[in-house]
């Protein structure tokens, strides 16, 4: 149930790291090598990339597979960037929402991504919606469970929890009202990624001087690759990645974060 990936380091060409490595995003759209659930990311795809001088992430989303839209090879081609989030999908549902459901979804400054599924989607999260502002939900992008799974996370940012809390609190009040839910979830502010693995896989690579992927899978055979821990939250800057176990409990009274060596 989709791929996605996070980069922050010395500016790229978006080919770089979605297009050139032997497994990259664009392969794993139709062969992924880890994926556990679903075999072909085809129901859309996303980009969304900072630009010097420009606090705001523009993004290229489209309702077809990535290895379809020529104009995303010239994009990948050209543009540059130092922090980038990026995504190909498999729907949960069936659903006629388009590029609309396909992520990254955005707000301010963020980015953001669900790889994943809701149990008992969209019954089991209508003790959640109570929760949500009427504006976050007539505002919603898509009619799917990782949209609604975003607006959760953007109420808990404007609330004042930073990156790596929203999702923890979220992930935790999701799985216990839809038990059995996928929810690897991807979030960056240019500056700083977070993600949790709950369900999926979830991989880091951090090289001093190049940066810092977090991905769903590897993609390439560089051994340097680490697995993140089943229920975990990951919190990484451009040299620096810390590890948190994602226990039964809120994120604020969890055990101290360990801190991933870059080799």
């Amino acid at each position: 149930m989709c791929r996605h990936l996070a980069y922050l380091g010395p500016p790229l060409p978006l080919g770089r790291l979605l297009v050139e490595p032997p497994h990259a995003l664009y392969r794993q759209s139709w062969a992924p090598r880890r994926q556990r659930h679903g075999t072909v990311n085809a129901d859309g795809f996303g980009v969304g990339w900072y630009a010097d001088g420009d606090p705001v992430p523009a993004r290229y989303r489209r309702a077809g597979p990535i290895w379809a839209d020529l104009s995303f090879a010239d994009l990948a081609r050209v543009v540059r960037s130092g922090a980038v989030l990026a995504a190909v999908r498999d729907a949960t549902l069936a659903g006629a929402d388009a590029e609309a459901a396909a992520a990254p979804f955005a707000a301010d400054r963020l980015l953001f991504s669900h790889n994943g599924a809701v149990a008992g989607w969209p019954g089991s999260l209508a003790s959640l919606v109570s929760t949500l502002p009427a504006r976050d939900l007539l505002s919603l992008e898509a009619r799917s469970d990782s949209a609604l799974i975003w607006a959760l996370v953007v109420n808990r940012l404007r609330g004042g929890d930073d990156l790596g809390q929203a999702l923890a609190d979220t992930v935790l009040e999701v799985a216990e009202a839809a038990p059995g839910s996928r929810l690897n979830l991807l979030l960056t502010d240019g500056d700083t990624i977070a993600a949790t693995a709950w369900g999926d896989t979830l991989f880091h690579l951090a090289e001093p001087g190049h940066g810092t992927v977090v991905a769903s899978e590897p993609y390439d055979d560089d051994p340097r690759w680490q697995e993140v821990p089943d229920r975990t939250l990951l919190v990484a800057s451009r040299t620096d990645v810390l590890l948190t176990p994602l226990k039964d409990l809120k994120y604020d009274s969890a055990p101290a974060p360990r801190k991933e060596p870059c080799t």
